[in-house]
């Protein structure tokens, strides 16, 4: 696969409901009630119901191991939360996941990933390194 600085490599939008929390919860077992209870968020000053930042990291992740071959190796990643994702009771929150290639060396590719909800970046510093040999 070859690659350049500045390809798109992938480009997908990704609907977070409040289901998609309660099944992360019990997949990570992170149960803080801000992620699922309108109350607490509101007691500890927060605007909403939150996303898991592992959550939202991971789905960012995963729109970039999609578009790469199965023989890609991730050598690390990255990111720093940036702004919370309110996840609305009803409409729940879209993200939208924008990955570029940042570098390329003869060793490893640098994916940077641009990560909204809705107008707002979430995720900032968001970057993945492969290693090139394996795309």
């Amino acid at each position: 696969m070859t690659m350049t600085v500045g390809d798109v490599i992938a480009e997908r939008a990704v609907q977070v409901t409040r289901e998609s929390l309660v099944r992360y919860a019990g997949a990570s077992g992170d149960f803080n009630p801000i992620h699922y209870r309108d109350d607490i968020a509101a007691e500890v000053g927060l605007p909403g119901v939150l996303a898991h930042g592992m959550l939202t990291m991971g789905i960012a992740a995963s729109v970039v191991t999609e578009a790469l071959p199965g023989t890609a190796r991730l050598l690390d990643y990255g990111v720093r939360f940036a702004r919370p994702v309110v996840v609305d009771p009803q409409s729940g929150a879209q993200l939208t996941v924008t990955a570029t290639v940042g570098a390329v060396d003869d060793n490893e590719v640098r994916i940077d990933l641009a990560v909204k909800h809705d107008t707002t970046t979430v995720l900032v510093k968001a970057q993945l390194l492969y290693a090139a040999d394996s795309l």
